[in-house]
């Protein structure tokens, strides 16, 4: 349970998770080359039907100057590229890292699809949270699902989705390695 400290340890059980409602895993916040803060924390989650899921992860950023557009507001392509942030944490809050995963099993995540629809805009200096979940796994492919809120008052900036097909690499589909189907929840199908 996270109180006044910083809990950090990976939830790979959902079950784990549910037992405890109030269980939460926090990350600490770090910086990257940009000065961007990511805050991840784990909140609650449903398994689906034949594949069970790691909780959502919550990844906190603010919105640059250099990412509105000349009417104030953040410009459209920017939110991909937070869906791609949220993606990577999401990875990290699973205890897995992309980077890895392509280096020691040459595993690339291929974009095969991706949706945005933005429903209220972000301006500079506000913080946004970006929550990222897995919406569907196989050992062929994975669907995440984004929705982007505002921090300050909840208001929900968009939402969106980014399908993937695992490929080696030869840059050709492939399965993902049997190692990788626990962490994300991928099982037979009954």
């Amino acid at each position: 349970m996270l109180k006044d400290g910083v809990q950090t340890r990976a939830v790979r059980d959902l079950d784990e998770v549910l037992a405890e409602t109030d269980n939460v895993t926090q990350y600490p916040k770090k910086q990257d080359a940009d000065s961007h803060v990511y805050a991840v924390m784990v909140t609650d989650a449903i398994p689906q039907s034949w594949f069970q899921l790691m909780p959502s992860v919550d990844t906190r950023l603010r919105v640059r100057y250099a990412e509105t557009d000349q009417m104030g507001v953040v410009y459209h392509a920017n939110y991909l590229i937070w869906m791609e942030v949220g993606r990577v944490e999401y990875w990290r809050a699973a205890g897995l890292r992309y980077r890895d995963m392509e280096r020691e099993d040459g595993v690339l995540l291929v974009v095969a699809e991706v949706n945005c629809r933005y429903l209220s805009p972000a301006v500079y200096d506000e913080e946004v949270i970006v929550r990222t979940s897995v919406a569907e796994a196989t050992p062929r492919m994975i669907r995440f699902e984004y929705e982007l809120l505002t921090v300050d008052d909840g208001r929900k900036l968009a939402t969106g989705y980014t399908k993937h097909v695992f490929c080696g690499a030869d840059r050709k589909p492939a399965k993902l390695p049997q190692k990788y189907h626990q962490t994300l929840g991928i099982k037979k199908n009954p």
